[in-house]
């Protein structure tokens, strides 16, 4: 059945199922929501949505979503897509860089890292403070997958920037390798990280699976 005559049924309430028609209703605005906020970023590009969170007020930093909204939580839920080649070669995409790390690392902020769901974009892009390097920098990671994920791992303290003012134990690995496109390079890479650092990977990451580092300490 294609999705817009399940859309139509659904609206004349010819649908028939488990849910009221009024949630079915309800459910088939946020799927006509959700088309129109990615209608436009096919082949791994921005959307127009993307394009006006990342041109809009860049003299200010970027608003950070919380799970304290319901339509901010429905991105933060999303997985995240691969930016295409053209697309991490357009400005758009620099500035959304730029803009990430200015954002994570204002003093109102006080991040370690930040991921483009955060900001609105389902895109798989995360800014992460690197502890393990010389300054500890904060540096832009586009594409970004983990593929292993040390046996070893330990309890720590996390918080999150889109669940205010919580704060949780968490079990991570101690280590993990991560594959990413490097853009001063031009090709995709792999590295391994250790320590804090490969903490703030994970937890960064997870965001593009649309998790929510509350869900592993229920888990």
């Amino acid at each position: 059945v294609k999705f817009h005559n399940v859309i139509s049924l659904i609206f004349w309430g010819r649908f028939s199922g488990p849910f009221s028609l009024y949630s079915m209703k309800k459910i088939a605005l946020a799927l006509l929501a959700s088309l129109l906020l990615c209608g436009c970023a096919a082949n791994g590009g921005f959307s127009q949505k993307d394009k006006e969170i990342i041109n809009t007020s860049t003299e200010d930093i970027l608003h950070v979503y919380t799970i304290e909204s319901e339509d901010e939580t429905m991105i933060l839920r999303a997985k995240s897509e691969d930016l295409s080649g053209r697309a991490l070669k357009s400005r758009d995409y620099a500035l959304l860089a730029k803009r990430m790390v200015e954002t994570v690392s204002d003093t109102a902020v006080g991040g370690v890292g930040i991921a483009a769901p955060q900001i609105g974009i389902n895109k798989r892009v995360v800014a992460v403070q690197r502890f393990d390097k010389e300054g500890a920098p904060f540096e832009v990671y586009p594409n970004i997958y983990i593929l292993d994920y040390s046996e070893d791992k330990k309890k720590g303290p996390e918080g999150c920037l889109s669940v205010p003012n919580e704060r949780y134990e968490v079990l991570r690995s101690t280590s993990v390798t991560i594959r990413y496109f490097d853009i001063n390079e031009g090709k995709v890479v792999t590295e391994s990280v250790e320590g804090f650092t490969a903490v703030i990977f994970q937890h960064e990451v997870d965001h593009l699976e649309g998790i929510i580092y509350t869900d592993r300490v229920l888990m």
